[in-house]
């Protein structure tokens, strides 16, 4: 049983070792916010919130989800005894959306039952791995600097490489890429860049052997993605598209995709995540791990989720030091032959490097209940 007697909100930044490009944005700070929960016994579980500073991702943001988190779903949580992490999401649905928001307080929560029943994280998920394939993400658009990045990605043991695409930046990115690594694990992430109108550019990219195509349309849709995955041979991934178990649910059975990309902060936490995971896996639909530029409390919550067994693609689960001088959780995660080592101790395995987060802070705020 928990009870909870303070929530504290860390709001940090830290500038990426290199800047992160799509269409939509480009990203060379990283705000975020940590979320301390801690229980009447003294024990501390951490969540992250991956919300971006502006809503180019989805509508929230950092500030936005630390209004959320203080004025509505903290508040909930008072005079509240909690058996199991389960109860969180119900009671936080009370209101509607903000799925990051509620993640960072549903994780953080998780950590905390975990580390009171003495158990790693990822076995009270249901996960099986002792170690999770680990892919990369390479933010540009131009040929040359991509390969650079993956000559020296492939040369650390990353086992599969996302590019992000666009109308324009699409068939000459890919077919460079392929050109230098025909063998390469490939995948392209469009972000929504495109339209049914682009039917024909999209079957361009059949031939380049891609593991999915990731959110060719719209943020919303999962009709025209139906029709769209009719047209193409490569699967389509869907991402923002799916923010509750019933999108997934829905998506499923239209067929609008082969595979789906489980980010817990979009889904609003890992209660949701694993739901998407078991039905995607009891309909033949492929899983992996997406990533948010996300520091190491969020990357240990990646770790957890990924160790289940339907998890199959190597996810954005990169080392720490892809992003970071220095993360703010020690140890910081590592990837070591294309493998990143789900850790066996209580909760997600990693320490607050206090250092680092402080060093980091631009806010924090203590609630108590």
């Amino acid at each position: 049983m928990i009870k909870i007697n303070s929530i504290t909100l860390y709001v940090i930044s830290k500038k990426l070792k290199l800047p992160f490009a799509t269409h939509l944005a480009t990203v060379t700070d990283r705000e975020a916010i940590i979320v301390e929960v801690i229980d009447s016994e003294g024990g501390k579980g951490y969540g992250e919130v991956v919300a971006f500073s502006s809503p180019w991702y989805t509508e929230e943001t950092v500030r936005t989800c630390f209004h959320m988190l203080k004025d509505y779903f903290i508040p909930l949580l008072k005079n509240k005894t909690i058996s199991h992490p389960d109860e969180v999401t119900p009671l936080l649905d009370k209101y509607r959306r903000n799925q990051m928001a509620k993640a960072g307080l549903e994780t953080a929560i998780w950590d905390l039952y975990a580390k009171s029943q003495e158990k790693a994280l990822s076995r009270l998920l249901g996960g099986c791995k002792t170690k999770v394939p680990s892919g990369v993400v390479v933010g540009t658009s131009n040929v040359d600097e991509a390969i650079r990045q993956i000559d020296l990605y492939l040369a650390d043991g990353y086992q599969r490489v996302k590019v992000k695409i666009s109308p324009g930046h699409d068939f000459n990115l890919i077919e460079g890429i392929r050109s230098r690594f025909p063998d390469l694990p490939l995948m392209a992430d469009a972000n929504s860049a495109y339209t049914l109108n682009e039917i024909e550019r999209l079957k361009e990219l059949d031939q380049f052997g891609l593991l999915m195509i990731e959110q060719p349309l719209a943020h919303d849709d999962i009709i025209d993605h139906a029709k769209l995955q009719k047209e193409i041979q490569t699967p389509i991934c869907l991402d923002e598209s799916i923010v509750t178990f019933n999108d997934a649910r829905q998506a499923i059975e239209l067929g609008s995709c082969g595979v789906i990309n489980v980010k817990i902060g979009r889904v609003g936490g890992l209660k949701t995540a694993k739901q998407i995971h078991d039905i995607a896996v009891q309909n033949g639909i492929q899983v992996w791990c997406g990533g948010m530029l996300e520091f190491g409390v969020s990357r240990a919550h990646n770790i957890a989720i990924a160790s289940l067994p339907g998890f199959t693609i190597p996810g954005d689960i990169s080392a720490s030091s892809r992003y970071w001088a220095e993360d703010i959780t020690t140890p910081e995660v590592m990837v070591e032959n294309g493998y990143i080592q789900v850790p066996e101790g209580p909760g997600i395995g990693f320490s607050i490097n206090e250092k680092s987060l402080n060093n980091s802070l631009q806010f924090k705020e203590i609630i108590r209940l």
